[in-house]
């Protein structure tokens, strides 16, 4: 009998991550072995690790299981840093909950699972959630204050975005594709003390019901991104205040596809994609339990 770890690999737009089945809370997932797992030279490559596990074996830390809820995403950032939402990863992690025969009621066009930023409900649209667009409810996206995010010298004005995490919308005219993001935009530590995902988006193409943006985003803990699910709704919920909207759906262009979001007339999001699982596999358990060791 295999001793190894199981793991799958998965990619929304190009924000990619390693799912580890932990149905049963049994694997020590520290911050060394999530970093070990993300380097792209040392490990497996990936924006963050989702840890698949049943929310009655969460653990400390995570919050209180709601009822009829079966399954958590207990997210971490690729440098071992716990994050509260990942709207990409939560749509990978749906897929591999199909993908593995393990939602709670078969086959089924609607799932609700839990996250550090509150239950999140993905829809496939394939109806078995084998293949097909994931579309995962984001909730009201709530709107803070202006601030802004610099970058190489040069500030942006932005508008904090909440979507259970915390964002920094910039919405320019500015060419966003000659920016340099290998390294944090600067920020306002009174108003994000836990560090802050900073978007930057084009202004609103066309009309709001068929609207068009592009966008980059720094997420604290990973670096630039490819895409990013949270960023993304935070992103087109700026553009379309700049524009005068209060709702809309808009398409955004990221450097890692496409992905659609609409905003209702009450404030609710939700975020459209595909959603990705290409590969599955074991970790050696003598690897992962040396991290352990060398780390100690």
């Amino acid at each position: 009998m295999s001793s190894g770890i199981r793991f799958a690999k998965g990619h929304g737009t190009e924000n990619d991550f390693v799912v580890l089945p932990d149905a049963d809370g049994a694997l020590d997932l520290t911050p060394a072995r999530v970093a070990a797992l993300c380097d792209r030279r040392r490990g497996l490559g990936a924006d963050g690790v989702l840890r698949v596990v049943r929310w009655a074996a969460a653990g400390p830390g995570a919050p209180a299981p709601q009822p009829g809820v079966e399954w958590f995403m207990d997210y971490r950032n690729g440098d071992g840093s716990i994050a509260e939402m990942c709207g990409n990863g939560v749509r990978v992690f749906a897929r591999h909950l199909a993908l593995d025969g393990l939602l709670p009621d078969g086959p089924a066009a609607e799932l609700a699972i839990g996250t550090r930023g509150g239950v999140r409900t993905v829809r496939f649209a394939g109806g078995d959630g084998a293949a097909g667009e994931v579309s995962v409810g984001m909730g009201v996206a709530r709107v803070g204050p202006e601030s802004t995010a610099t970058v190489h010298g040069h500030a942006f004005t932005g508008v904090a975005v909440d979507v259970g995490n915390p964002h920094l919308a910039c919405v320019t005219t500015d060419d966003i594709a000659g920016l340099d993001l290998d390294v944090p935009p600067g920020h306002d530590p009174s108003l994000f003390p836990h560090g802050v995902n900073v978007e930057f988006v084009t202004p609103v193409s066309g009309p709001a019901d068929a609207a068009e943006v592009t966008m980059r985003v720094h997420e604290r803990g990973v670096g630039e991104t490819r895409s990013c699910g949270t960023g993304t709704v935070a992103a087109v919920v700026a553009a379309l205040r700049r524009a005068g909207h209060d709702s809309g759906d808009v398409r955004v262009g990221t450097p890692g596809g496409r992905l659609r979001v609409t905003v209702g007339t009450d404030g609710t999001t939700v975020l459209h994609g595909p959603a990705v699982v290409l590969a599955r596999g074991e970790l050696d358990r003598a690897w992962w339990d040396g991290l352990d060791a060398a780390n100690g």
